[in-house]
């Protein structure tokens, strides 16, 4: 126990926990103890070391397989416990406790991503089954952070602000070229469209989902004016009016992030406007979680404002606003898992009950990332010319006020 009770110590700062080892022997660690009781128990001797000399990955992978077992509490309510206990804005001994076994910020920024690898790190995620996303999803399909204007807003209307807040910032005009890099399901687009009266051509890796959004842009019946495409944005030629991208720059991976924005500045027009939609970090970035890394978005990188600073001005792309969403995520993928949670007898029978266990702490990991760890969302606004926009921040509270109320009126 001294091992692994040395690391419950330092990382259990509030509330309570009692750990079960595989021979019966418990040990509680936290100052509270009238707290909601959360009880572990591990199902073999070899679990304490794994997990102590690499917490990140041996924790969720232990889940995963059944060998930590959650007897009291769920497996949100134990990292919750353990990572609100160790915040960012906090710092501290136990943050950097949790961060052993993970790899080097310089491996992680200098790690390839071609183009043939990028669709193979898709395929892996994206290209699960469409029944599961349609358990957890809202109706549109939207797999990317929610847009909260009221925390108790339903995972629906929140995914319709969200659409409308990008939009907005875009200044479309009808007739306008889009184009939509890493365009999931295809419901950014189909909306553009719809609310804007706007061209998009939507570009993806992962060929479930541009199946699907070429089925619903033919049923809604726009498919000539809303066209996907199964293609790596750095092979795209043309140019376009407008550039919007929502949860992909997460996949580019930092050593591509000079690459992105070269190609984004080639492809938008003189006067045109770019909105990009990503997962962040606060602070400087570091390097991958080995869990999510190796199990739910293998090749991924999470940025810093300053990388992206400094790869969009390389290119003379001006940030004109930006935006960080601090908690929105949390709430949507509170909303994600709950809805998991009710359906998970479905979702066991597509796959497992080790496959559910891997989502369940994918989700509830994301979560307390959001709420008390160092993730983030960013919205920035590009231009390639400081007069490609009006002068204030009017024009966009004008614009969304009307998508929104255009959609209410369907």
């Amino acid at each position: 126990m001294s091992l692994i009770g040395k690391l419950l110590g330092t990382l259990v700062k509030k509330g309570r926990m009692t750990l079960v080892t595989a021979d019966g022997k418990r040990e509680s660690f936290g100052p509270d103890a009238d707290a909601k009781p959360i009880t572990i128990r591990f199902a073999d001797r070899k679990l304490a070391f794994e997990i102590v000399r690499n917490p990140r990955l041996a924790f969720g992978e232990a889940y995963m397989d059944g060998r930590l077992i959650i007897e009291e509490g769920s497996i949100l309510d134990l990292l919750e416990l353990i990572v609100g206990a160790n915040r960012w804005e906090f710092g501290g001994k136990g943050r950097k406790l949790m961060s052993k076994g993970r790899m080097s910020e310089v491996a992680a920024l200098f790690r390839r991503n071609p183009a043939a690898k990028a669709q193979k790190n898709v395929a892996h995620h994206y290209d699960l089954s469409d029944d599961l996303y349609d358990l957890f999803l809202d109706p549109d399909r939207h797999y990317s952070c929610a847009y909260y204007t009221d925390p108790a807003n339903s995972l629906e209307q929140a995914q319709a602000d969200k659409k409308a807040h990008i939009a907005a910032k875009l200044d479309l005009k009808p007739g306008q070229r889009v184009l939509d890099i890493g365009c999931g399901w295809g419901g950014m687009a189909l909306y553009l469209n719809r609310v804007a009266g706007v061209d998009v051509l939507g570009i993806t890796l992962s060929k479930e989902q541009l199946k699907v959004a070429r089925e619903r842009a033919a049923a809604a019946g726009v498919a000539t004016q809303v066209k996907y495409e199964l293609i790596d944005y750095r092979s795209l030629t043309g140019s376009f009016d407008r550039i919007v991208s929502v949860g992909m720059f997460e996949h580019v991976g930092a050593a591509h992030y000079d690459e992105f924005f070269a190609t984004c500045h080639k492809l938008l027009k003189q006067d045109g406007v770019m909105l990009l939609h990503t997962i962040g970090k606060l602070g400087s970035a570091g390097s991958p979680d080995p869990f999510t890394n190796k199990w739910i978005f293998p090749g991924y990188h999470l940025p810093s404002l300053s990388q992206m600073n400094a790869a969009s001005e390389k290119v003379r792309l001006i940030a004109s606003d930006t935006e960080m969403l601090r908690v929105h995520y949390a709430y949507t993928l509170r909303a994600w898992l709950e809805r998991c949670a009710a359906r998970k007898a479905e979702i066991v029978a597509m796959y497992d009950e080790r496959f559910y266990r891997m989502w369940e702490f994918y989700l509830a990991g994301g979560i307390v990332m959001f709420e008390n760890g160092s993730a983030c969302n960013f919205q920035v606004q590009y231009i390639r010319d400081r007069y490609a926009l009006p002068i204030t921040r009017d024009y966009m509270a004008e614009a969304e006020a009307s998508y929104r109320a255009s959609e209410l009126a369907r």
